[in-house]
């Protein structure tokens, strides 16, 4: 019987072992143990610890998966180039781009301390000034994020800004052609309309993608220790990461449950507060701020409608999945009702 300690699935931990021993000398205290972070939907995660310290493995899920999707040393250069910034990251240790060890690539991080808040429940506790104080450092942590000179990081060439928005919103067009089972309200209409509005986009900005309260970690003092999940980043336009966040925080009164609720908790500020929050601090013009609230809502109904696509075909086991496909219409209306909005939020 083996003394090595049981490895979760896609991590050989005799082989990782080598090669952290190989590429970080002394980096190992004693015996390796890992464990799987529940709750990913993309790229795996793993807690690395061993008697003297704790890291965070990163790579792509199993199974083959296109590797523009699930691009390692994408996100490496992301969390590398901010490491200097005021922008709070974890910090870089080691990209492995080759598949030997793990087979697919993967980079480790440090492992920092922090909660992401997801159940509004937990998040009330701290009471209403700690929870609207938390919700306005979001939205100066994003302030941040979009004010790092992309071209002193090295991050030049890392996105196409030119024609974002057109090549963005014609993407999930496409996502939207290919998961097509049954005729949803609205949602060409939607589409139309974006397409016959799109903003001329402020300068480029590192973009996070998937920015909102459950993708940071929050430490004892309220203050964001680090915000995670950069599959997603690129150079493009910043206000497609307010309007997604507006849009998590508007809609998590609406379907409490289904996203992340953490939003609901008394005192978190409105959709509204936000954008006035981000406005001041960035000096961006946010009078066309509904359509980035609209193409959000029209990016969600589409991931929807993709796996309530799925589950019709027998392709996603769970529970929750024979409901998804009740809340695509309600998104769509959402989206709509951002672009009929006077002020356009």
């Amino acid at each position: 019987m083996s003394d090595t300690p049981e490895a979760p699935p896609g991590l050989d931990l005799v082989r990782l072992r080598e090669r952290l021993d190989r590429d970080l000398p002394g980096g190992v205290d004693g015996e390796l143990r890992a464990r799987l972070f529940e709750g990913g939907r993309s790229n795996l995660t793993y807690l690395l610890e061993d008697a003297s310290s704790r890291r965070v493995l990163r790579r792509p899920p199993l199974g083959h998966v296109l590797a523009t999707a699930h691009d390692m040393a994408r996100e490496y250069r992301v969390l590398d180039a901010l490491d200097p910034t005021a922008v709070p990251t974890p910090r870089p240790l080691l990209l492995v781009e080759d598949d030997a060890v793990l087979g697919a690539p993967f980079y480790l991080m440090e492992h920092v301390t922090g909660t992401a808040h997801r159940d509004a429940g937990a998040l009330a506790a701290l009471g209403e000034p700690r929870v609207r104080a938390l919700g306005l450092h979001l939205v100066d942590t994003l302030v941040e994020l979009h004010a790092v000179d992309v071209a002193a990081v090295g991050l030049e060439g890392f996105g196409r800004p030119e024609g974002f928005l057109e090549r963005q919103l014609r993407r999930w067009g496409k996502q939207l052609a290919a998961s097509r089972s049954r005729e949803v309200a609205g949602i060409d209409e939607l589409q139309e309309r974006l397409a016959k509005a799109l903003p001329d986009s402020p300068p480029p900005a590192l973009v996070h993608g998937d920015y909102r309260l459950d993708n940071v970690l929050v430490g004892e003092d309220d203050r964001i220790r680090a915000v995670l999940d950069w599959e997603m980043s690129t150079v493009g336009d910043p206000l497609t990461d307010l309007g997604l966040l507006v849009m998590y925080t508007e809609l998590a009164r609406r379907f409490d449950g289904v996203l992340p609720g953490a939003a609901l908790a008394p005192g978190f500020p409105s959709g509204a507060r936000l954008v006035e929050r981000y406005a001041v601090g960035s000096g961006r013009d946010v009078s066309r701020l509904g359509w980035y609230v609209g193409f959000a809502s029209f990016k969600l109904a589409v991931v929807l409608e993709g796996i309530h696509y799925r589950w019709t075909r027998g392709a996603t086991v769970g529970s929750g999945f024979d409901r998804v496909g009740e809340l695509v219409p309600a998104f769509v209306e959402f989206g709509l009702e951002s672009l009929d909005s006077p002020k356009e939020h």
